[in-house]
């Protein structure tokens, strides 16, 4: 198959974390195919190929593989056919890339020395596939890199690379309260205590934090994405669910948030005379550093061979990523970088009118929808002029 081929079939065949078995097959008959020794089932579906080439550094490449449940609005030709799961976070276009330069690595071996280590690793998404990794041996089954790469396909016009030095990607952290209250009759509101009032509360006085508790030139996030209380108009009922998520740039930001939030929440149900809340973390991303000296080396080399305007620098980016664990774990410098996948006409039309926001659908949007050419193509360069770049013969 194409690199296109691969990508439609990746696009329309996606799985949620830790069910990647059919992508991760197909990664390990690419990574055979190539020459690489080849280890399965790292942290459950996780895939490693090692490609020793001579003496030299050793550079590891890294996609993630997992979908999201999102029901698929494209249109497209190669649509998922999974119901209600779709790769709306461009994994697909991190495979098809990593396969791509996999291929021409292992053709042009020639044109470096080293040890490439290509992982396809698993549940991005859920924050815990790199960890998972790590947790079963990761570095006791492949070599220990020099530097750790990778990429992450996004709403910047297709051709563009860009990364940011430092803080590159903020932290997340998903926190699931259940507030508890006593439940009765909506007619005799005075014998309970209605959780839904207090979750109400709680709600309000969250907004406070970043815009009172966190200082202007600190970005950070709080967002109640989910609130789930009751089963009739006249119940009140035992307790309510809130669904968090937070994002910072910094521990010391992350911390403050969390303790601004375990204070709020108990307080406004003490207030109430409410029990305690449960409050229970989930989901957590580290923050993304990308090594400011291996971040310009690994720019340079783009601006070398896609030309200036091909690189940017997109700033700190909200969303979140688990990569960096697989560098942190070793003590190996991070570049990770973002790959346009927009089209350039639209995107340019779009930020003419100043609708980029309402007309270039973002990850994790039903619509979100790379275009692959020349997205892929640029992907597999990037990737394989980064690994050159490290492992120059």
């Amino acid at each position: 198959m194409t690199i296109d081929e691969l990508y439609r079939d990746l696009h329309a065949h996606p799985e949620l974390s830790f069910q990647e078995t059919r992508t991760a097959a197909m990664a390990a008959v690419e990574l055979r195919a190539a020459g690489f020794d080849v280890i399965e089932g790292i942290g459950i579906t996780g895939v490693a190929g090692v490609l020793h080439n001579g003496d030299g550094p050793t550079v590891l490449l890294r996609a993630d593989m997992d979908a999201l449940p999102v029901t698929e609005a494209t249109g497209l030709g190669y649509a998922s056919t999974v119901a209600g799961v779709m790769h709306a976070c461009g994994h697909d276009v991190h495979v098809a890339c990593l396969i791509g330069a996999v291929r021409e690595l292992a053709a042009t071996r020639a044109q470096w020395a080293g040890t490439v280590v290509a992982v396809f690793q698993p549940a991005e998404e859920a924050g815990g596939g790199a960890q998972a990794m790590l947790d079963d041996g990761f570095y006791e089954k492949v070599p220990v890199p020099d530097v750790v790469l990778g990429q992450h396909v996004g709403p910047a016009p297709a051709g563009t690379l860009g990364a940011h030095p430092g803080a590159a990607f903020a932290s997340a952290d998903s926190i699931d309260i259940t507030v508890r209250g006593r439940g009765g009759h909506g007619s005799r509101p005075e014998t309970t205590i209605d959780p839904i009032v207090i979750a109400a509360a709680i709600v309000g006085r969250l907004q406070t934090i970043v815009s009172r508790e966190i200082a202007p030139q600190e970005t950070s996030v709080v967002t109640v994405g989910r609130i789930n209380a009751g089963t009739k108009n006249n119940i009140i009922p035992e307790s309510a669910e809130l669904g968090l998520s937070m994002r910072a740039y910094s521990e010391e930001v992350r911390q403050r948030i969390i303790t601004a939030i375990k204070r709020i929440v108990h307080a406004e149900s003490a207030a109430a005379g409410a029990a305690e809340a449960l409050i229970e973390f989930a989901e957590s991303f580290p923050v993304t550093i990308n090594d400011r000296v291996s971040t310009e080396r690994t720019m340079a080399a783009f601006r070398s061979a896609f030309g200036e305007d091909a690189v940017i620098d997109p700033g700190p980016v909200s969303g979140s990523e688990d990569v960096g664990l697989l560098a942190t774990a070793v003590g190996a410098p991070l570049v990770y970088w973002i790959l346009g996948g927009a089209n350039p006409e639209k995107y340019l039309a779009a930020a003419n009118a100043g609708t980029i926001d309402r007309d270039i659908p973002s990850n994790h949007s039903p619509f979100f929808a790379p275009e692959i050419q020349p997205t892929l193509d640029r992907g597999v360069a990037a990737l394989v002029t980064a690994c050159r770049e490290w492992l120059r013969s």
